[in-house]
């Protein structure tokens, strides 16, 4: 399953199922496909979005068994996203997922 959140301030961003629900989670929704946020609660969600994940960032690092692959933090698959709220509360548009 792929979540594919859009605005009309910022390009589509899609994430695989898991990681998109993940954020959808840290934003404080609940992890219904489709949804939306209205614009006057975009800011609300990038703030909470955002001290998720720094409070990930402080957490220890979850070791990865497969060493042929490196570990992908929150912070990194969420960076995309951040950007997409954040655009979203400048211009005051509402945020759509499915």
């Amino acid at each position: 399953m792929l979540v594919t959140f859009t605005t009309d301030a910022y390009a589509d961003i899609t994430m695989f199922g898991d990681v998109g629900l993940a954020m959808l989670k840290m934003m404080g929704h609940s992890a219904t496909v489709p949804g939306a946020i209205l614009a006057a609660d975009v800011p609300a969600a990038l703030s909470r979005l955002s001290a998720a994940i720094e409070a990930e960032k402080a957490s220890p690092p979850v070791k990865n068994d497969d060493a042929d692959e490196p570990a992908v933090s929150m912070a990194n698959r969420g960076l995309p996203l951040v950007g997409l709220l954040t655009a979203a509360a400048r211009e005051g548009c509402d945020v759509m997922w499915k």
